[in-house]
């Protein structure tokens, strides 16, 4: 896959959405950025960071995804791949339902997935030695560069979604002692039960990853 390196852009995902658009750049490709000044997090939050910091974004066809990931999963599917890339470079990490990336109980990053026509655009922020955006930081020596080509090498071999549900079922239960926002509302995910597409049962209503 090609990878387009920046020193800095206002948005890693802004930048490869538009050119998408535009049609000058076709997926699958890679964006990474040095410094982002304009991120888009989860509910139009910012997420932006100096350097040494991880800000890249991924456009892969929905054709070449697995056939059994809904697309209101793939927060989870994209997350949960970097949460093992970044294992297996021995970062203690876990996946907060859907998309945030935690370092015991504190937050260290995010993903941030959207569609755009026959494209899917992932954005990923993480915070690899400074800590930013009032999160912490995983005070790691791996380079910004180094973990999207890891990363990268992962997420091409696109395991099935059963698979990366299995490792990530597990691990939910760590996700039942926060909350998180839904509809504009701060819920509780303590009883909340994980459903096979990725969904989540929540006070007798199901709530999907849409993020």
């Amino acid at each position: 896959m090609e990878i387009l390196s920046f020193s800095s852009l206002p948005s890693t995902q802004k930048y490869l959405i538009e050119k998408l658009e535009e049609g000058t750049l076709q997926s699958p490709v890679a964006v990474i950025a040095s410094e982002q000044s304009s991120g888009v997090g989860s509910r139009d939050n910012s997420w932006s960071g100096g350097e040494g910091n991880f800000f890249a974004s991924v456009a892969v066809e929905l054709e070449m995804l697995p056939k059994d990931l809904s697309l209101s999963s793939a927060s989870i599917y994209f997350s949960f791949i970097m949460k093992q890339t970044l294992e297996a470079l021995g970062e203690d990490i876990w996946l907060k339902w859907p998309n945030d990336f935690y370092l015991n109980d504190d937050k260290i990053g995010g993903t941030i997935t959207q569609k755009v026509k026959n494209v899917l655009v992932c954005g990923i922020g993480i915070n690899l030695k400074n800590t930013q955006n009032g999160y912490r930081a995983l005070q790691c020596d791996i380079t910004p560069k180094i973990l999207l080509e890891n990363y990268l090498l992962s997420l091409e071999k696109f395991p099935k979604w059963k698979q990366i549900f299995s490792e990530y079922e597990v691990e939910f239960e760590q996700s039942k002692k926060f909350s998180v926002h839904i509809e504009n509302y701060q819920k509780s995910l303590s009883d909340a039960s994980l459903c096979g597409d990725g969904s989540l049962i929540i006070g007798g209503k199901r709530v999907y990853s849409l993020r």
